[in-house]
């Protein structure tokens, strides 16, 4: 009784993993060309799944993702060529489908700030140094006679 109620909980199990197998979605598309084949799946891997946010519509399973992803096959079969394909990707979801952005006036400051951000650092950095070697030249400079006589005592004590 005990090893047939084994093999039952087995059986069970393995129905279970079986159906989630069967559950996972696998595109069956079938490309015109090898060329079309690359040339869609490189778009599909730049184009963000609308649901998902941080997945492309290659790793995304979504069912979003999915149709997303079967109209840029399909797309690309019809020979419309990249910047048609994402124009038409962005005039339906906006910009957020776009893994890299373009570089308009909207952009610039995504695009140009961190190298904003680095030149302003570096000038602060250069200010601070400066300062202090200013405040350091200062210091040694503004030595009166008896502050050398009582530096040259010193010396002397702790040498002889």
């Amino acid at each position: 009784m005990k090893a047939l109620l084994k093999w039952f909980s087995s059986a069970i199990c393995l129905l279970l993993v079986a159906g989630a197998v069967h559950a996972t979605p696998i595109d069956t598309y079938e490309f015109k060309s090898e060329e079309n084949k690359e040339r869609g799946l490189q778009l599909a891997n730049e184009l963000r799944c609308p649901q998902c946010q941080n997945q492309n519509l290659i790793d995304s399973n979504s069912p979003v993702a999915r149709d997303l992803r079967l109209k840029v096959y399909a797309m690309v079969d019809e020979g419309k060529s990249n910047d048609e394909i994402v124009t038409f990707m962005t005039d339906r979801y906006g910009d957020f489908v776009r893994y890299r952005p373009a570089f308009d006036n909207r952009t610039l400051v995504l695009w140009l700030g961190p190298v904003a951000f680095a030149v302003v650092g570096l000038g602060v950095g250069l200010l601070f140094i400066r300062a202090q070697r200013q405040k350091s030249a200062k210091a040694t400079t503004a030595m009166t006679d008896a502050d050398r006589e009582r530096l040259a005592k010193m010396l002397k004590e702790k040498q002889g």
